[in-house]
């Protein structure tokens, strides 16, 4: 079982990495249009209020797989922004 604290950090690293890619893909294009790319750090910042916000719950009755389904939608979540990353 992940901790809470944990899971937070990954949330925190995941979708700020993913940020910071967008970022630099601006920079290294400064030509291009940059709403592509500011969507997805709209987008990422969204996702990461959500599964913050799912973290936090306190209605849980059964933590671990609350965790565990938290963590596998930062999974699925960081996968498709890659991909809309890559696809730059």
């Amino acid at each position: 079982m992940a901790s809470k604290r944990l899971l937070k950090k990954d949330v925190n690293y995941v979708m700020g990495d993913i940020i910071d890619a967008a970022y630099i893909h601006q920079m290294a294009n400064p030509k291009e249009d940059n709403k592509k790319s500011e969507a997805i750090v709209d987008e990422a910042i969204s996702d990461y209020d959500e599964l913050i916000r799912e973290i936090n719950r306190r209605d849980v009755e059964n933590k671990p797989k609350h965790f565990k389904k938290i963590q596998q939608d930062l999974e699925k979540k960081a996968k498709d922004l890659i991909e809309k990353l890559n696809a730059l």
